[in-house]
């Protein structure tokens, strides 16, 4: 008996204390959450919103250096570690890649005040969006998660 415990706890305690597959899950969650909050902000406030995509973070402004950022839905982002050193703790609709986990580098973007994406090479106020569809991954966990943004709709699932 105790044999076969001490053979179970070698192989099941890594698992039981790794959390990276429950990080992943969660942060591709709050990813979609947040692009999905990012064109809701923009169609209610009739304004342009930019997703800032650098690797480290995914963020929400309204102009594309960040200069004047979107203030998240509940006052405050989630205080993670990550995002305190990636985003800082300001209230910023900003949250950081957990440690151990890669977000795929694909180009920022932002929503016009229909809902629809742009490229952040596309001037602010055209009606010509050049916005292909884009697929994020996240990865670290052994699997990847993905994250995709249609064009001209912005669906994000």
């Amino acid at each position: 008996m105790i044999v076969v415990l001490g053979i179970l706890g070698a192989i099941a305690a890594p698992r039981f204390f790794d959390t990276k597959g429950f990080d992943a899950a969660s942060f591709t969650d709050q990813l979609k959450a947040q692009i999905r909050y990012g064109q809701k902000a923009a169609i209610a406030q009739g304004r342009y919103v930019f997703v800032r995509l650098n690797g480290s973070s995914v963020a929400l402004c309204y102009d594309a250096g960040c200069n004047s950022r979107v203030a998240p839905p509940g006052g405050a982002n989630s205080g993670t570690a990550s995002t305190v050193t990636n985003c800082g703790a300001a209230p910023w609709a900003c949250e950081g890649v957990p440690n151990g986990l890669a977000l795929s580098a694909v180009p920022s973007f932002y929503f016009d005040p229909n809902g629809q994406p742009f490229a952040l090479a596309d001037p602010v106020g055209s009606v010509v969006s050049t916005f292909a569809t884009q697929t994020l991954a996240v990865s670290g966990d052994g699997a990847t998660h993905n994250v995709t943004v249609t064009a001209v709709t912005g669906y994000v699932f």
